[in-house]
């Protein structure tokens, strides 16, 4: 079973709206200097709050740094959810790996500027006396309100931190990994009456109460709307049903999934979704698949690499099995696109969205070419060739393992990559490319495509694995 193509065979120069980008060009822009004016505004607080007057004196300028550093911590702790809260203007502006990466470094940033409140407060509350710290940071957390639950809040940060460092990450499954970091929204939750009933510059201006208040409770409230509220809504809305399981290589697989009033569901070509199959153990974990084919208002398809637990279940999966779904997400889509050519880059099970792209997206026949890398035989040939036919659909086939870290080419590959890519792509630096893979491999395909002088902006990457 094949997904059907209902493409026509020639379509005109695509004249490229470039409406959306601007407008996702504005929406970062306003976030950026949301987040710089929140963290300046705070710091005023801390100034005019005589926090500058007291680093005349040892002690109680380590407590007045320690009033700081928690004050940006909380702020970019805050921030730092609602980079991931799915909040569909920041999604689609921005894109889920470029958010990660942000989360990520926010992540480490606040987490950071806690332990150095923690340490600057405990430090001159003991008089600057090293050796009175550790009585001093147990008596305040048994006799100040809200410090235990502030201390069982930095605990869980501190594990999600532990586990989200590369080294350690590697040695998790992403199932376990997953669950893990939910524990961030509990140390985030445990941090609040802390705040409450010691935070001075939480409580002494009304201005800052009122901006204090209302960060929290966006944040609060684009968790419960986005991450809770509507998946719910869209799972019962649409009632999605896996309809069959195809093999398309040894490991990997194709689901059919289908459901009620799909075509208002605003997902395109490119996206992905988290789904959870109730299908027994481990329904309650997520999993990131993109689509495989454009979406046609009827049906829906996935394909999967046995990689995990989760993953490899899907084989195992039955016709009526009901689908819970988050999504759609990602920004691999036409959204961001600028040029009227493009240029596909894939790697093993990474050409999934980019086959639902050269079906979807509007080329001139020639004007679209795709590049797979597959140490196998490639994946979707059949259906590749027929939007060569129909389409114009320019295909590379890239065979082979990888010849080195730093290549993204096989090792049967006759040059350089930088010279072969221009040689197969000439004008490639007048195309938008879009590339999908694992980090490393799509790593490397972006330092080649800077060097061949594709702008950043032209470049649309999307990662698999984690």
């Amino acid at each position: 079973m094949t997904a059907t193509l209902t493409v026509p065979t020639a379509l005109p120069v695509p004249v490229v709206d470039t409406r959306a980008a601007r407008r996702d060009a504005a929406v970062r822009t306003v976030g950026a200097v949301a987040v710089a004016a929140g963290l300046a505004l705070v710091t005023w607080w801390w100034i005019a709050g005589g926090g500058l007057g007291a680093l005349t004196s040892w002690s109680d300028g380590l407590m007045s740094l320690g009033r700081l550093t928690g004050l940006l911590a909380s702020d970019l702790l805050l921030v730092q959810v609602l980079l991931m809260a799915r909040i569909p203007a920041l999604e689609r502006a921005v894109g889920q790996d470029r958010l990660a990466i942000w989360h990520r470094w926010t992540g480490f940033t606040s987490f950071t500027l806690m332990l150095a409140h923690v340490g600057l407060i405990t430090w001159g509350y003991a008089a600057g006396d090293l050796a009175e710290v550790p009585g001093m940071f147990w008596n305040l957390t048994t006799t100040y309100p809200g410090m235990l639950l502030a201390l069982a809040g930095t605990l869980c940060l501190v594990m999600v931190v532990v586990t989200s460092i590369r080294a350690a990450r590697t040695r998790l499954r992403y199932e376990s990994w997953h669950l893990l970091h939910l524990y961030a929204y509990l140390g985030v939750g445990l941090a609040l009456p802390h705040q409450l009933w010691t935070g001075q510059e939480f409580l002494t201006s009304p201005a800052a109460t009122v901006y204090w208040w209302t960060l929290w409770g966006a944040a609060a409230a684009a968790v419960l709307v986005w991450r809770v509220g509507l998946p719910v809504y869209r799972t019962v809305r649409h009632d999605l049903r896996v309809t069959s399981v195809v093999t398309e290589a040894g490991d990997v697989v194709s689901v059919y999934l289908t459901g009620r009033d799909l075509h208002r569901l605003p997902l395109t070509a490119g996206q992905f979704l988290n789904w959870r199959f109730l299908a027994g153990r481990g329904w309650t974990r997520a999993h990131p698949y993109s689509l495989s084919a454009a979406p046609d208002g009827r049906s829906l398809r996935i394909t999967v690499k046995a990689l995990g637990d989760g993953s490899a279940l899907a084989r195992t999966l039955r016709p009526g099995t009901r689908v819970l779904v988050e999504g759609p997400y990602g920004r691999l889509t036409e959204r961001p696109r600028t040029r009227p050519r493009v240029a596909f880059l894939g790697a093993g099970v990474g050409i999934t969205p980019l086959r639902a792209l050269a079906e979807a997206l509007p080329y001139a026949p020639g004007d679209a070419v795709l590049l797979q890398r597959a140490t196998r035989r490639p994946l979707f040939a059949r259906e590749l060739d027929t939007l060569a036919r129909e389409r114009g659909l320019r295909l590379l086939w890239l065979p082979g393992r990888r010849r080195s870290p730093d290549s993204w080419l096989g090792e049967e590959a006759p040059a350089d990559d930088l010279t072969l890519l221009r040689g197969w792509v000439p004008d490639i630096a007048d195309r938008d490319v879009y590339v999908c893979g694992p980090p490393e491999w799509t790593g490397a395909v972006r330092r080649t495509l800077g060097a061949a002088g594709v702008p950043t902006a032209q470049v649309h990457v999307e990662n698999f694995g984690w």
